[in-house]
């Protein structure tokens, strides 16, 4: 049975199997490089890798979906700026982008599944 622990952060989910470094390695790096390239980072990892690792298929495909719907949100951000609160929102959602995308780096890096908060699932 596996274990799943919910938080405000995410849900931490226990894998069906141990994956091997290398797997870790490029799972945790579908999240960390998303910080700085956005979406891009875990597209380019997830269409090298989908077909050779399970786990960092998941990862890689979680991390593009949190940043596809990031994307949205800054979207959806930059046309409330011109109320004011646009600005306010986008600094707290690069707040929240940094801290779940380390939350989340740390969990592939112990071997665990990890999935963001208020993610829209667009790739299965």
């Amino acid at each position: 049975m596996d274990q799943q622990t919910n938080s405000f952060l995410g849900t931490e989910e226990a894998p069906l199997y141990t994956p091997s470094s290398d797997e870790k390695s490029m799972g945790m790096l579908s999240h960390l490089l998303a910080i700085f390239f956005g979406f891009l980072a875990p597209l380019i990892i997830y269409l090298v890798k989908k077909d050779e690792s399970k786990y960092v298929s998941e990862h890689a495909k979680e991390s593009l979906n949190f940043q596809i719907t990031l994307l949205i949100a800054y979207i959806v951000c930059f046309f409330l700026m011109f109320v004011l609160i646009g600005i306010l929102l986008m600094v707290l959602l690069h707040l929240f982008r940094l801290v779940v995308c380390i939350i989340a780096t740390i969990r592939a890096n112990e071997g665990k599944m990890y999935r963001y908060p208020f993610t829209i699932t667009l790739i299965k």
